[in-house]
């Protein structure tokens, strides 16, 4: 049966909606920034509401204190000479100081829950701002993957020459694309966003515990709260971190390799990663340093989550020629010459390779682990 032939103008039209669908996601994020921004400036507002309080009842506590003492000095001297005053008087000086003892009272009370009010805005404050940040670091990295859709991408279609191929392969990248979009969505749904809500909410639970339970139960809740906010942070990292490292720009390579290596293995506790690096430790040209950590990136995770590997061995030799790269894992390996959705990632990779005029080969074996081997020509 003759196949019938695709067109390329439909492969165009499917990276233009995977373009679409990312954007939609950076216009997402945005907006949880700017709900940051908008809960910031409130908060910002209630906070110097909240010290006018604080500056006006310590002001009134100050008054009443000496209005107290006075009415206490009126009250002894009555008692000294009882019989020398009359009924009235002993009763307005002993009303008098009472009213008074009680409003001092009150006003003490009052001014402790403004403080302990404009202590948690001041925290709550500093958490939104960190909120912020990493919003806006995170609509930066998904920058960077719409170039590649709208760069990358609209290459490699033109490379591919068989259309069934091309079908194929832009269908799953648009299914992960998707996941990765429902997976990111999720993940700040689940840390910053959480993180705002249970600020307040744990907030207002200190103040209850430390009401009805005392100081001692309050420290705990607040080093559980430390806790899920460090928690929350670690999570927000890690996002970036999946998306694009920031010290790759900053440190080059190897040493974003060696971090980021580092905090896959910690949070993949069953598992040990071995980074070396046996050549040259220089900075290379953008092209390079993307290309490759991807591409060693995407090996790693697909070590991980698909062969269940236990130990993986990711070895860089940087030369003033060339660049190689190996990784190998002990996992369940695959049949190179079946095809399954990991031949995608296998395209893609050849893809990224070609366009830097390097080799790729990749030996598995099922049960026998898998061994990805790269070299790519450093060209001035």
């Amino acid at each position: 049966m003759k196949m019938k032939k695709f067109n390329t103008k439909t492969l165009d039209g499917i990276l233009e909606k995977m373009i679409e669908t990312v954007g939609d996601s950076k216009d997402e994020i945005f907006r949880i920034s700017e709900q940051c921004r908008q809960d910031f400036e409130t908060a910002t507002e209630e906070l110097q509401s909240v010290k006018q309080l604080v500056h006006k009842v310590v002001d009134e506590g100050d008054l009443l204190e000496g209005k107290a003492r006075h009415a206490r000095r009126r009250l002894s001297e009555v008692s000294k000479d009882f019989k020398g005053y009359t009924e009235t008087e002993v009763r307005d000086a002993y009303e008098k100081a009472h009213q008074l003892q009680m409003d001092l009272t009150m006003n003490r009370q009052l001014e402790k829950q403004l403080r302990d009010r404009r202590d948690d805005l001041e925290r709550r404050l500093i958490g939104i701002s960190e909120t912020i940040e990493r919003a806006e670091h995170l609509v930066s990295q998904i920058s960077v993957v719409m170039n590649y859709l709208m760069s990358d991408l609209k290459q490699m279609g033109e490379v591919l020459e068989d259309a069934k191929a091309k079908q194929d392969f832009g269908l799953k990248i648009i299914e992960a694309q998707e996941e990765e979009r429902k997976r990111l969505s999720r993940e700040i749904h689940d840390g910053p966003a959480q993180m705002l809500a249970n600020v307040i909410i744990r907030s207002d639970l200190i103040e209850r515990v430390y009401r009805e339970r005392g100081g001692e139960e309050t420290l705990m809740e607040v080093r559980s709260f430390k806790k899920m906010v460090r928690s929350a942070l670690y999570e927000v990292r890690r996002i970036i971190y999946d998306l694009r490292p920031m010290a790759l720009d900053d440190l080059g390579l190897v040493p974003t390799l060696r971090k980021y290596l580092q905090t896959i293995e910690e949070y993949h506790h069953k598992s040990r990663i071995e980074f070396v690096n046996i050549g040259l430790e220089q900075r290379l040209s953008t092209k390079y340093e993307v290309a490759l950590f991807r591409m060693i990136q995407e090996s790693v995770q697909n070590a991980l989550k698909h062969a269940d590997a236990k130990d993986i061995v990711v070895r860089v030799e940087i030369t003033k020629l060339a660049i190689n790269v190996m990784i190998m894992d002990n996992g369940g390996g695959f049949d190179i010459l079946e095809k399954k959705p990991e031949s995608f990632g296998i395209i893609g990779k050849k893809e990224r390779v070609e366009r830097l005029n390097g080799e790729i080969s990749i030996d598995s074996k099922i049960g026998k682990g898998t061994t990805v081997l790269i070299r790519v020509p450093i060209v001035d």
